[in-house]
């Protein structure tokens, strides 16, 4: 892969709902990144409520460390199941909006050191590619191990 990633940022938001523990939230987003991406992560907290008052925590990062950025979806593409793999492959175009790549995880697989795609009160990561068209994100996706 090439040393220069066609990939601008990754923005990571998850949700931590009263119910659940902030820190094994976090520990679920850290055991997506590999560790040299995980040591300089800064996640932004802010507090919301939900529906019915209930306290919420959003958590935000934005990875930008061009150095790093292949190797997080390196890292993602080496847990995915062939089945996921296949599931975004033919879902493609139903991920991507304007040059950006969304993938949710389970929060839950992910706390446990699995990757597993989920609509679910996911993980959210956007990736950001730069001036690249659907071919070209498509192959560095292949080539990230995203794909089959």
């Amino acid at each position: 892969m090439s040393s220069k990633p066609p990939i601008g940022y990754i923005d990571v938001r998850v949700f931590a709902h009263a119910t659940e523990d902030s820190e094994k939230v976090l520990t679920a987003v850290r055991n997506l990144l590999p560790v040299e991406a995980v040591e300089g992560i800064v996640f932004r907290k802010t507090r919301l409520s939900g529906h019915h008052g209930n306290p919420i925590v959003l958590f935000e990062a934005k990875l930008a460390d061009k150095q790093l950025l292949s190797s997080v979806l390196q890292k993602i593409g080496a847990g995915l199941t062939m089945f996921d793999k296949e599931q975004l492959g033919g879902n493609m175009k139903l991920h991507l909006e304007k040059r950006n790549l969304f993938l949710r995880f389970d929060k839950q697989c992910a706390f446990q050191g699995k990757v597993r795609f989920s609509q679910n009160d996911p993980i959210h990561f956007k990736v950001h590619f730069k001036n690249k068209s659907f071919e070209e994100m498509l192959a560095f996706c292949r080539d990230a191990g995203l794909l089959p």
